[in-house]
């Protein structure tokens, strides 16, 4: 019997390793592994940054500018995504984890054709999910491959596994950051375990509240000059959204800046950004989304 056993697992394992090495082909239309998708992980080191506004009015400003956006709301204890929109979100994540729905079943339609993967807030299984259960998502997420041009995940803050896991897989790591002691000690340790524990290199900074172009730049030059003396990498500015009380009158109203306030000074500034990742250059860090998808298995 204990033969029998351990012949059975070593043929599972086996059985895994293949699939993890050599998804099984399927064809382009039922998987879109095949579609040029750019993945955009936005992280912080700490909550309270602004993390999930970057993601949402940039998600909307790509939306605009006629890119394909999905938003996956990957805060799987604390989601909020929906709630900065407005959205009533019946089904989410936990009914796909659950087998009760697919990933096209829950998808909400945001603003300007924004698509939304709702997360649940207070389910605190989908922060804890087994190795078959995240690669049963990943293959929902390999079929909605064709959809879309860019997916945006807005991840949770700090340095949990999944964030770890997110940040390795994508194109881009924005990481978002605002001039407090915290928030700056705690982005740096984000960096830190990303490049020394998991080979991330590419880290683009966005300051958020930011009261001048002086102030961003003497915080993005302090901060990248620590990341390269102590870590050795190298850290892009991304941009810097200025503090403005539009942005917060938006918030209260669920609602995007960019669409609330389009002339306001953080709505500019978000156009900016999705301009900057829309040009020729930009498109050098695109992959096939099967790959994101092979990436995040083999994670």
């Amino acid at each position: 019997m204990l033969k029998d056993q351990a012949a059975g697992l070593r043929a599972m394992k086996s059985q895994f390793k293949q699939t993890v090495a050599s998804p099984k082909k399927t064809p382009d239309s039922e998987t879109g592994a095949d579609n040029l998708v750019r993945v955009i992980a936005v992280a912080s080191g700490k909550g309270g940054v602004g993390k999930t506004n970057v993601s949402v009015n940039l998600g909307v400003a790509l939306s605009k500018l006629g890119q394909k956006v999905m938003l996956m709301d990957a805060d799987f204890s604390l989601a909020n995504v929906d709630i900065m929109l407005g959205l009533n979100t019946p089904f989410n994540l936990s009914h796909v984890i659950n087998g009760e729905k697919t990933l096209r079943d829950i998808l909400q339609s945001g603003p300007s054709g924004l698509k939304i993967i709702p997360a649940s807030s207070g389910v605190k299984r989908l922060a804890n999910l087994s190795p078959q259960e995240n690669m049963g998502l990943l293959r929902e997420f390999e079929r909605l491959g064709s959809d879309m041009d860019i997916l945006i995940i807005d991840t949770a803050a700090g340095i949990a596994d999944s964030v770890v896991t997110f940040c390795q897989a994508a194109n881009d790591v924005l990481v978002v950051v605002c001039d407090e002691p915290a928030s700056i000690t705690d982005a740096y340790a984000l960096v830190k375990v990303l490049s020394k524990d998991y080979q991330v290199q590419d880290f683009k900074l966005v300051v958020n509240m930011s009261r001048s172009p002086a102030q961003s730049k003497r915080l993005y030059e302090k901060f990248s000059r620590v990341c390269q003396q102590y870590l050795g990498v190298s850290i892009t500015f991304f941009g810097a959204i200025p503090f403005d009380h539009d942005l917060r009158s938006a918030v209260q109203k669920q609602s995007p800046v960019i669409l609330s306030f389009p002339e306001s000074a953080a709505a500019k500034s978000f156009r900016a950004m999705a301009a900057g990742l829309t040009n020729k250059s930009a498109h050098k860090s695109t992959h096939y989304f099967g790959q994101f998808v092979r990436n995040m298995l083999k994670l």
